[in-house]
């Protein structure tokens, strides 16, 4: 089983904790307390043999300083901001920046336009986002924790993109044990024993 970090990150009511609580446990609440600090929860994706521990960051600006020990050693992050909220959405970009300029140079970046059932409160427009993200190599799409729109994709998809690890040679003691070791040709020592 592949075990990876993913974070979430972005402005505070952009639906973070939505978004994670309807993939993790299938669920929906219309008021959410805002996350303290940050919340760890996990989900396996069995058929691609991936557990995710996600952490929940808090999109409050007094929390901002403690983000870096939650993305730290991520796999991949979620980048999500409010379709109906410009300033969101400008604040996802500042934290793209950020993991680019700090984070992981392998790290896997998906940006998510969120609440997407509010069409009519729209202020970010989905071209748009998609430009940005096409500039930048984030993977992109709208979702809706509410009427969970495309939520399992997202992560489904950075599930499907991690590097698959290799698994690494057993070791004992300072022997390390592998099955792709060359095979060594027997040398025969006078008397009594061989030494391989």
């Amino acid at each position: 089983m592949q075990q990876a970090k993913l974070v979430l990150l972005g402005d505070m009511g952009a639906g973070k904790s939505s978004l994670v609580l309807r993939f993790v446990k299938g669920q929906f609440f219309d008021y959410q307390e805002s996350t303290i600090g940050a919340a760890f929860l996990t989900k396996t994706i069995p058929d691609l043999n991936v557990k995710f521990e996600i952490w929940d960051t808090a999109g409050q600006e007094r929390y901002h300083s403690l983000a870096p020990m939650y993305y730290r050693g991520a796999a991949a992050a979620v980048i999500v901001y409010d379709i109906t909220s410009q300033d969101s959405f400008t604040r996802a970009q500042s934290w793209v920046k950020e993991l680019q300029q700090q984070g992981n140079p392998n790290l896997i970046m998906a940006l998510a336009g969120n609440k997407a059932d509010l069409e009519a409160d729209r202020s970010v427009e989905t071209a748009v986002a998609q430009s940005y993200a096409d500039q930048n190599g984030l993977y992109f799409l709208e979702t809706s924790a509410k009427t969970a729109t495309n939520v399992d994709d997202i992560f489904y998809t950075i599930a499907e993109r991690l590097p698959k690890s290799t698994a690494p040679a057993a070791s004992v003691g300072n022997i390390t044990l592998s099955s792709d070791a060359p095979a060594q040709p027997a040398t025969q020592k006078k008397g009594c024993c061989t030494i391989m």
